[in-house]
């Protein structure tokens, strides 16, 4: 019974008709593997980069894309200087301050690094196994992020 109630809550699933796109915590990634297998989507951001908040203000309110993501994915919208411990694939992952009210946080690091940087926005996507698939730093318009989904669930 309780994972029912966790996957209708993390799922969104309601008879209103209204349509906003669900983004569930990484603890609730392991619980939701098991009652189903989907990949997950990370999208990784900061609040200063200008082209997270592009794709926020368009690609994250495309009601295809919201849909999509929805019904086939498990969608995570994750600040990378979130400052709270986050337990994820058996690890405590933590903020790593790098100065006065700077840093960076390991998971983002773990999940978002490329060729040894991290260049925000952040497309992780991963396995039901929790297996990095697919890393994609750059903007992607919502035309371009439908294609990613369709390639993403064959």
């Amino acid at each position: 019974m309780k994972k029912l109630f966790l996957l209708i809550f993390f799922l969104g699933i309601s008879s209103t008709g209204f349509c906003q796109l669900k983004s569930i915590p990484f603890e609730a990634i392991d619980s939701l593997q098991q009652i189903q297998k989907r990949k997950t989507v990370i999208f990784i951001h900061t609040d200063w980069c200008v082209y997270c908040k592009q794709m926020k203000n368009s690609t994250f309110k495309n009601l295809e894309i919201i849909q999509k993501l929805n019904s086939d994915f498990y969608f995570i919208n994750f600040n990378a200087e979130e400052k709270r411990d986050i337990s994820f694939n058996n690890r405590v992952f933590k903020y790593q301050p790098s100065g006065n009210n700077v840093g960076v946080h390991e998971l983002a690091i773990q999940l978002g690094t490329i060729n040894n940087q991290i260049v925000y926005p952040v497309l992780c996507v991963l396995n039901e196994k929790n297996e990095i698939i697919l890393q994609y730093n750059n903007y992607l318009n919502p035309k371009d992020f439908k294609l990613l989904l369709e390639k993403l669930k064959e």
